[in-house]
């Protein structure tokens, strides 16, 4: 198994922020595609951005895109989410999660997945 430390989930008002960080060890970080997911009760998981291991971008949904920063440490195993403006309907657990290969796979095809978090927004 490969253990997450996953963290910087909580409860916002809609407009407000929060930077989701998760650390893991266990794989070749540095040469790992790292992703970020989320799914909201009674919802489908939703990808959200991933990162290549030399920080390509893929983006996997339209709903984050200019509100959600993805971002890598490699030094200390650590992927990030930032984001921004949050609203109501992005109360969901978040998810990170690591591909398999250098480069960003398709959504379905990651293979380890972290504990989540909770991210509540009220309105």
């Amino acid at each position: 198994q490969v253990p997450w430390v996953e963290s910087g989930g909580g409860s916002v008002q809609a407009g407000g922020s929060l930077k989701l960080s998760c650390t893991t060890s266990g794989l070749t970080f540095a040469h790992t595609a790292m992703a970020w997911f989320r799914q909201a009760p009674g919802k489908e998981r939703e990808g959200l951005q991933c990162i290549s291991w030399n920080d390509g971008i893929d983006h996997y949904s339209h709903h984050d895109q200019g509100r959600f920063t993805i971002s890598r440490d490699n030094a200390k195993n650590t992927v990030y989410l930032q984001m921004t403006n949050l609203a109501p309907d992005d109360s969901a657990i978040y998810y990170c999660a690591a591909g398999s290969s250098y480069f960003c796979p398709a959504p379905y095809a990651f293979t380890h997945w972290g504990r989540g978090t909770q991210v509540t927004v009220s309105s």
